[in-house]
């Protein structure tokens, strides 16, 4: 558990930051408050009795400020292709890990281009999209390889019952296409590539209860960043469920409502991941509710396993990577119901 360790948030009022203060809150661990609008974190501030420490990501001094005396810093202020970067410098001045909820491929991208040299010779911690997208399909791609060294291809399909995208998720979704001058994106024979035509629209067989999906291949999350990062897979293809892609391309679908006492939405995901090597396949499967709440104790799990010394590298490192997957994932138990299927 936190032990009272102080924990920034950087970013702490918006919806996924608010479900990552109470996760550090049930941990043990103390959030500090801090992000770009003062307002708002005086609201929070008043709400739930913790120090708000207001920064800019164009103010470094600020941002110094806003981590002196805390153990590690979680980045939730998107777009990540903004704030990355600087709260990485200041983590990198404090001494102190940073992990963030990045679901931006070409943020994180950036992350480890640009810091993985610096923070391994400083022996520094970096993980980028420590979360539901990125981060989780990482841990389950890791997890299915078990003890292959190598895949030829990896899948990860994604079954939203619905996506109900944040204030954050949209913006962080038209900065990544201004990016890519409004191409797509996949991740073959080993290496990103952009595309100007459309996705292909396929079935994907989930299992048991959602059964077979119409899906759009090639719907490219974190994962063909974070899996490709480590493991030796020339094919990283993600999928999303016809009717969630079609949510979050509609401009007027709402944002996400609470459904329960925890604040969560009614939204429910299956995430299916299947690794294939020669004629053998190899599968994981995970299931739970709400992308954004799930988010909370994906990252909270990661900054405890950091500063108790539960991790197997340094530097920039995706979740499947730094941690022993298998491992992590069942510490979820309480949040997502897991499958492997080797």
């Amino acid at each position: 558990m936190g032990t009272g360790q102080t924990v920034a948030v950087f970013g702490a009022y918006g919806h996924t930051g608010r479900f990552v203060v109470a996760q550090l809150r049930d941990r043990g661990f103390v959030p500090v408050l801090s992000g770009r609008d003062a307002d708002k974190l005086k609201v929070l501030a008043s709400e739930s009795g913790l120090e708000a420490r207001p920064a800019s990501v164009d103010d470094p001094a600020s941002l110094d400020r806003a981590l002196a005396g805390a153990a590690a810093v979680i980045n939730c202020a998107g777009p990540f292709a903004t704030t990355a970067a600087p709260v990485i410098e200041a983590a990198l001045r404090a001494g102190i890990p940073y992990v963030d909820v990045a679901a931006e491929i070409e943020a994180n991208i950036d992350t480890f281009t640009h810091f993985t040299d610096r923070a391994r010779a400083a022996g520094a911690v970096i993980v980028p999209a420590m979360a539901f997208y990125g981060g989780l399909g990482d841990l389950l791609t890791t997890a299915a390889m078990g003890d292959w060294t190598t895949a030829d291809e990896a899948h990860i399909a994604y079954g939203l019952s619905s996506w109900h995208p944040t204030a954050g998720t949209r913006i962080a979704g038209a900065v990544s296409r201004q990016r890519r001058g409004g191409q797509r994106v996949r991740y073959t024979n080993g290496r990103v590539e952009y595309r100007h035509d459309a996705p292909p629209t396929l079935e994907w067989p989930f299992p048991d209860p959602m059964g077979p999906r119409a899906v759009i291949g090639e719907f490219s999350m974190a994962d063909i960043v974070t899996v490709p990062s480590h493991l030796s897979i020339p094919e990283v293809r993600t999928y999303m469920t016809v009717e969630a892609a079609r949510d979050i391309s509609t401009p007027d679908t709402p944002t996400p409502a609470p459904a329960d006492e925890l604040g969560r939405s009614a939204q429910t995901f299956l995430v299916d991941v299947v690794v294939r090597l020669g004629g053998s396949e190899r599968r994981a499967v995970a299931t739970g509710q709400d992308i954004y709440a799930v988010t909370a104790p994906l990252v909270v799990e990661a900054v405890d396993r950091i500063l108790t010394g539960r991790t197997r590298t340094v530097g920039v490192a995706s979740a499947g990577e730094i941690f022993d997957a298998p491992d992590f994932l069942r510490a979820l138990s309480p949040h997502i119901s897991l499958d492997l299927r080797p």
